[in-house]
């Protein structure tokens, strides 16, 4: 299987403008006040549940570590900054800022679960630590990379999830946003489960097995269908999935026989038909029936109508015959939820003495209260199976055994002492550079099966799923408290 370098083969140059102008202007302004190699610490995670589930697949490491040993200033993007002016008109940088940033060679630290991960709300998935400048400054990017591959990871595997055993290939190029949303959206469908692609240059730059099958305009450039699928047959006839609906789907899968009778002949078997429009529970069962009686029993019925996770379960659930799925639309958008609500919030400072200060963000909004420290996840593990994931804060002793949900204070959890743990933070990047030994694409989606495979079940249910326990440790609880009072007591001065 390919390696994925994904920058170098695509954009082919450093991206240190990806970010969002105050990033450069917090950039100088530690700079101007001689505070930008204070170490810091900050921590990736996600709000809301997303999709209503219950959980999301890491999605994109890969492709930030890449940036990540790629980032620096070029020529072009400082003459870029030097040309931009304030609402005065003077410039906004001054040139031995400019400087700096052209010479600055990046040197922080990145822990983080491996894509493939099961992750939840509120927990770090990623942890950067380094001076606080440089820090920031990647901020945008990271949100930009994790946030929509995680998303659009998550909701392929709610999609396979739902197909149970059948494949489901991702067709979603002609209505992805943009060029790099399909190539990314490819990517992290595979991740999350999808066995194939119908786009090429996700299949060139990431090794992604890729399908194809043919349009209604060929069966319309053609006097007839069945010229039409005979011509198709004879152009590949080792690789027929045949387009069936284009004027009657019943004519059209008799069509598709006659042809595939002669295919097997010369020893070539049809794949399958597809169907995209009419009743695909009706249909498929009337094209099922066919097929088996005409002596295809291994043929594939490949739907393609503006599928998502509820409706392939609710096909499923009506005793469909369909047995492979092509999800476009829905997958590659989110398209009930575009994108994942990911932050990148500061926990730690270290003061000159080297001691860490924790850091909390406050706020009326109880889910966008922030966790201080320099933050670890631990998994517990039950027969198998995942029961509870506890943040805990690595100045700290590790984790007591009495534990706080994270969603409801008032629910208190004791670690069974006999489950097994991992931490799922590991080092990935250190001083700028990778330290992680990539594993390829494929290993990744095989990771996270195996990782949604430790789930209960009730967690991956689509909607009223069971809640997964993630917890708090108690002195991390209590430290998080008495922040929040102490900074409550000073806004009341």
């Amino acid at each position: 299987m390919k390696q994925d370098p994904f920058f170098s083969d695509f954009y082919k140059s450093s991206l240190a403008l990806l970010t969002d102008l105050y990033e450069i202007t917090m950039a100088y302004c530690y700079w101007q006040q001689k505070i930008a190699d204070k170490q810091a610490s900050f921590y990736y995670s996600f709000r809301k549940k997303p999709f209503k589930g219950q959980y999301a697949v890491v999605a994109g490491l890969k492709n930030f570590i890449e940036y990540v040993e790629r980032l620096k200033f070029d020529s072009d993007d400082i003459q870029y900054l030097s040309t931009l002016n304030s609402p005065t008109g003077e410039p906004l940088f001054e040139p031995a800022f400019l400087l700096y940033l052209s010479e600055i060679s990046f040197c922080f630290d990145i822990d983080a679960m491996p894509e493939g991960s099961v992750c939840f709300p509120n927990e770090p998935i990623i942890r950067v630590t380094g001076p606080i400048l440089q820090v920031q400054l990647i901020e945008s990017a990271l949100l930009n990379i994790m946030n929509f591959q995680t998303l659009i990871a998550t909701k392929a595997s709610r999609i396979c999830f739902a197909a149970g055993n059948d494949p489901v290939v991702e067709f979603g190029l002609r209505r992805a946003q943009g060029i790099d949303g399909a190539v990314s959206a490819s990517r992290a469908a595979y991740i999350g489960g999808c066995c194939s692609t119908s786009n090429t240059l996700a299949g060139k730059l990431f090794g992604i097995p890729v399908v194809g099958t043919h349009a209604h305009s060929w069966i319309m450039a053609f006097d007839t269908e069945y010229q039409a699928l005979y011509a198709y047959s004879q152009c590949m006839p080792s690789s027929c999935i045949f387009l069936i609906d284009t004027y009657d789907s019943i004519s059209g899968v008799k069509n598709a026989i006659h042809i595939a009778r002669e295919l097997r002949q010369h020893g070539n078997e049809m794949i399958g038909v597809r169907i995209d429009s009419g009743s695909l529970e009706k249909l498929s069962k009337e094209i099922r029936a066919l097929l088996d009686n005409e002596g295809f029993p291994d043929a594939k019925i490949m739907a393609t109508n503006d599928l998502d996770e509820f409706s392939i379960q609710e096909l499923k659930a009506k005793g469909s015959a369909i047995n492979m799925w092509g999800v476009g639309t829905n997958l590659v958008t989110g398209k009930e939820q575009p994108a994942l609500d990911g932050v990148y919030k500061l926990s730690a400072l270290r003061d000159d003495q080297g001691l860490w200060h924790r850091k909390l963000k406050i706020s009326d909004d109880v889910t966008k209260v922030t966790t201080p420290g320099l933050l670890q996840v631990r998994r517990y593990t039950q027969n198998k199976q995942y029961v509870a994931d506890v943040v805990f804060d690595e100045l700290l002793s590790s984790p007591e055994d009495l534990v706080f949900d994270f969603y409801d204070e008032g629910n208190e959890f004791s670690i069974i002492q006999e489950a097994e743990y991992k931490d799922l933070l590991i080092p990935v990047v250190r001083a700028g550079r990778s330290v992680y030994t990539h594993p390829s694409l494929k290993q990744i989606r095989e990771y996270a099966k195996a990782e949604l495979m430790s789930l209960p079940k009730g967690i991956k249910i689509l909607e009223e799923s069971n809640q997964y326990f993630l917890g708090i440790e108690k002195n991390l609880y209590s430290i998080k408290k008495e922040l929040l009072n102490n900074i409550k007591k000073k806004m009341e001065l």
